[in-house]
Order: structure tokens, then sequence, then C-alpha cells
């Protein structure tokens, strides 16, 4: 199986993200445009956490606020647990399993590198199993 910074970098550069003063409309149009269930949140090119569609429909929905009147870092979730990309895929599932996640942000020292997605890890499950 890959190393979390082989899986990182496979996925190239990441395009979905919005700054934290964008409207939650604006999140949810990109989520669309890039087939992705989540949005990167900067904030003057710094990582503030991720904004997903769970986090829209229970901090905008369910609370009644307006997606093109709240703002991104009104509902972002920045308490999900960050891995390094030395960690190891084994340790990310359980860690995502235990924080009931499905995205795990990948840090190298203090430097951003990109998301790390449930579905990330199951297709590395799938792969290393067909090859052997």
């Amino acid at each position: 199986m890959r190393s979390i910074k082989q899986i990182i970098e496979g996925k190239g550069p990441h395009f979905n993200f919005v700054e934290g003063h964008s409207k939650v409309i604006d999140a949810l149009t990109l989520m669309k445009a890039e087939n992705t269930s989540y949005v990167i949140v900067l904030e003057d090119g710094k990582y503030k956490g991720l904004m997903s569609e769970h986090d829209y429909a229970q901090k905008v929905i369910l609370s009644n606020r307006h997606s093109d009147q709240t703002t991104v870092l009104e509902v972002v979730s920045n308490e999900i647990p960050v891995v390094s990309t030395d960690s190891s895929p084994e340790t990310c599932l359980l860690l995502m399993s235990e924080c009931k996640t499905g995205y795990l942000p990948v840090f190298d020292a203090f430097d951003f590198k990109g998301v790390l997605t449930i579905n990330d890890l199951l297709q590395e499950v799938i792969q290393d199993k067909q090859a052997h």
C-alpha cells in the first residue's frame, strides 16, 4: 500500500478551495463543479478547515440559515483531526473511524498538503488486494 505522502501527491493540486469570507452558496457551487463533497477553507492562503455537505446540512439547513447570506467561516469544521504525510494508512483509517469523519487534512510540518478521504483509503485497500 502506498504511503499517505504518495496518495496525496498522486491526487495532484487541489482546486476545491474557498476563502473564509465566501458565501456558502459559492462553496456548494464549487463542490458541484469539482464533484466533491467538501471544500478546503483558506484564509489569507492558510488552512482554516473544511466545509462538507454534512456541515451544510447541519449548520445551514437545519439551523434555518440561508446559504447566500452565511459565510463559509461560520460553518467550517476546524476540529477535524489532522495527520502527517508520515502517518500510516492504517492509523488514518482508525482515526477516521474513531472521530467519525471521512476527511483528514494532511500536513508536512506546518505546510498543508491536501485532504485524505475515506474513498482515497478504500481505493488503496482495493488496489492492494488486487495486486496480491
